[in-house]
């Protein structure tokens, strides 16, 4: 095994998962407010979803890669409409005391949901292309084995922070109140509808460019 490809990895994963951004926002929100494992296995969705961009980049897929960037207006828009919906659920949601048990999401859509929503931004692509050649390393052996621990890195880093942090959220949650997770709701909604409509203003802006 290459350790290098393997901790190179594990260094990019963080470095994707540690900005706070409306992906966090999700992941911490459902922590707070659907319990620690909800968060985690949104998190996991971010991980799977950073690595599918990982593996396409180290093996330089150019035509899927082509196609994402090619489609990225597409992409960024729908992104940009679910995140605006999902914060104006989230701020309207009513959360329900902690001592009341309530139905929550089912852990495979919470997966699916932000492997989704964190595919639908191709920004994540350009991140690797533009990041991967400051690791040359990872270019000596474009083999299925050193594709896999290099892959398999970013996974792992990126999972260990989604872990630690829904994890140590999740475990203060019983302290909070259903005020308190009511204001997080506000907040987090709001920031996540703010993320949304920047998202679509950005893909506005060639437009209006072009009406003046």
């Amino acid at each position: 095994m290459d350790t290098s490809l393997f901790i190179q990895g594990m260094i990019i994963g963080l470095m994707l998962a540690v900005p706070v951004g409306p992906i966090a926002l999700l992941c911490i929100q459902r922590a707070i407010t659907d319990g620690r494992l909800h968060g985690i296995v949104s998190g996991i969705g971010v991980a799977t979803a950073d690595s599918f961009y990982a593996a396409v980049t180290f093996f330089g897929l150019t035509a899927i890669s082509g196609l994402i960037i090619a489609q990225q207006f597409s992409l960024r828009l729908a992104a940009g409409v679910v995140l605006i919906l999902v914060g104006v659920r989230t701020f309207f949601s009513i959360p329900a005391p902690m001592s009341v048990k309530t139905e929550h999401e089912t852990y495979l859509k919470d997966y699916l949901s932000m492997v989704a929503i964190t595919i639908a931004n191709p920004l994540t692509l350009i991140f690797f292309i533009a990041i991967l050649p400051g690791f040359g390393v990872v270019f000596h052996e474009n083999s299925v084995l050193s594709a896999s621990e290099f892959v398999g890195g970013v996974f792992l880093g990126s999972a260990l922070w989604w872990i630690i942090l829904c994890g140590a959220i999740g475990s203060v949650r019983s302290h909070i109140s259903a005020d308190q997770l009511r204001l997080i709701n506000r907040i987090s909604g709001l920031m996540i509808v703010c993320f949304g409509s920047g998202l679509l203003f950005l893909q506005a802006i060639p437009y209006l460019n072009g009406l003046g």
